[in-house]
């Protein structure tokens, strides 16, 4: 069965990859990017069923809920949103600004908060339909010199499971991506949007964190191909699961900081209940 996809961010890594799967597998696609130009090959080869949205989810907000009326209008409804757009801000937490804190939160959180709020009725509506959120294993274990990145994806975790509770009762589902480390743009990217260092910092892991970004012989083994289909086949079949782990490294991570979080919850557990009334 052909299904809609709204997805934001399909200019180029796993957003794009995405795409072009579901499109060729006889989907319907409306994405947006911040610069369409780079998808016109994409459009003329599907344009009959992609239809491709200018957005910038820091920017932007005031045209959220208009973007996603065009977007179910466009193909009939909505039955798959993708929150995949965002980047990562990294560099130590003292030196980030005002200003690049707050579009890291806007990009990465706000933005698929408010989208999922707009597309909502239409899914009540129709009584089906998948909300899929983009996250990280930077969402479930954290690295030095990521705080921003780390505060934008444990949002997400906590936004979108607190809503799966929401809206199962009306025939609705959620699904959180983890991701591990991808052979795309990311890395690159993040690397341009490294804040300031201030003094002090010269012998901690924030010191060295440019030249391991640009490091080409840090390759990351997750392979964005795969990971699309494994995200289209997890939207396709019947689970439950709420997250969905890609990457044995994400794996690695995940389960090493949730067994150290156990371990330290397990450790206080006589402690805790003192704070009772006895």
């Amino acid at each position: 069965m052909h299904k809609v996809w709204f997805i934001t961010g399909i200019g180029r890594g796993l957003g794009r990859e995405l795409a072009e799967q579901l499109l060729a597998a006889g989907h319907f696609v409306f994405g947006t990017a911040r610069d369409p130009s780079d998808l016109r090959g994409l459009i003329a080869k599907y344009s009959d069923a992609l239809a491709i949205e200018p957005l910038d989810l820091a920017d932007d907000a005031p045209r959220f809920a208009a973007v996603v009326e065009a977007a179910a209008k466009r193909f009939g409804g909505i039955d798959v949103l993708v929150n995949n757009a965002g980047y990562g801000l990294f560099g130590a937490a003292e030196g980030i600004e005002e200003g690049q804190l707050r579009r890291q939160l806007e990009v990465n959180l706000i933005a698929p908060m408010l989208l999922t709020k707009y597309a909502l009725p239409h899914m009540r509506a129709r009584g089906k339909g998948t909300i899929i959120a983009i996250s990280s294993y930077g969402g479930q274990a954290t690295h030095p010199g990521a705080s921003a990145y780390h505060a934008s994806k444990w949002g997400v975790e906590g936004y979108f499971e607190s809503l799966s509770k929401e809206i199962g009762y009306f025939g609705l589902r959620v699904l959180i991506v983890e991701p591990g480390a991808a052979r795309t743009s990311f890395r690159g990217a993040a690397a341009e949007h490294l804040s300031n260092t201030p003094p002090g910092y010269d012998q901690t892991p924030i010191a060295s964190l440019g030249s391991v970004l640009r490091d080409p012989a840090r390759n990351p083994i997750g392979d964005p191909t795969k990971m699309a289909a494994a995200i289209i086949e997890a939207t396709d079949n019947s689970t439950d699961a709420l997250r969905l782990v890609l990457g044995s490294d994400a794996y690695t991570n995940i389960t090493t900081a949730l067994s150290q979080r156990l371990n330290q919850v397990e450790d206080q557990r006589l402690s805790a209940a003192w704070t009772d009334f006895t």
